[in-house]
């Protein structure tokens, strides 16, 4: 049963090295997700289940030691997942997650099981809620942790240039993630989550799947679009 959720943006611009001197501007954001985990650990799970953007369409299962690493952005950090070293030949995490296994490390979870999980924005709606439900069917406590960003179109200077439809999206995705709405994050057009660079969209449609009427209540810790991006932080409990 799903006991928790935290939802959290994954830009590797949340690691201070690799955003360097514009650490600071995403230090409410870190702080949020870190208030987020600290969540999820007072559920008291007997396991957590990380779901993230994935390069292909996925579903996409990551063993625990998967190697993440930022090299690709200018810095030597390198992260795993639920371990010190990695003890998995072969997995590589994609960015997104590793920004997961990142944060993980950083808010000291060792001692609970971790299993990753990666969708693509090639996954449907259906097949999202499919495998949230999947998550939540195992035996035991479950608690979630969500990874992806909102839209990418918030300003002339965002990755994804200005467009008009940005704005209404994320604030439709803060407020199901607020009120805990599994039926609105379910509603989420992929295709316009696509256009609009959002790759939190089939993560948070796992989420939908896996809550069902669960009851679970939801909090907005963060809400902003620095860089043109919206990042969002949010818990369900």
């Amino acid at each position: 049963m799903l006991v928790a959720a935290a939802v959290c943006p994954c830009p590797p611009l949340l690691v201070p090295e690799v955003a360097a001197g514009a650490a600071p501007e995403l230090d409410a954001a870190r702080a949020a997700c870190t208030d987020a985990l600290g969540v999820l650990a007072a559920s008291r799970p007997d396991r957590l289940v990380v779901v993230g953007p994935a390069d292909s369409a996925g579903p996409e299962v990551y063993p625990r030691g998967a190697r993440g690493s930022f090299r690709g952005f200018g810095v030597d950090v390198e992260v795993y997942l639920g371990a010190d070293s990695g003890g998995a030949d072969g997995a590589e995490l994609p960015h997104g997650l590793a920004v997961g296994a990142w944060l993980l490390a950083r808010t000291g979870w060792t001692d609970v099981p971790v299993d990753v999980i990666g969708v693509g924005e090639e996954l449907s709606a259906e097949r999202c809620a499919a495998v949230g439900r999947d998550v939540a069917a195992r035996a035991g406590r479950t608690a979630l942790l969500v990874l992806g960003d909102a839209s990418a179109c918030r300003t002339l200077k965002a990755p994804g240039y200005l467009d008009e439809r940005a704005a209404p999206f994320d604030a439709e995705v803060g407020r199901a993630l607020e009120t805990a709405d599994p039926a609105a994050l379910a509603a989420l057009d992929p295709g316009l989550a696509r256009e609009l660079k959002a790759s939190g969209r089939a993560p948070w449609q796992v989420l939908a799947g896996a809550a069902g009427d669960s009851g679970l209540g939801g909090a907005l810790l963060y809400e902003d679009a620095p860089y043109g991006v919206g990042y969002i932080v949010a818990t369900w409990s």
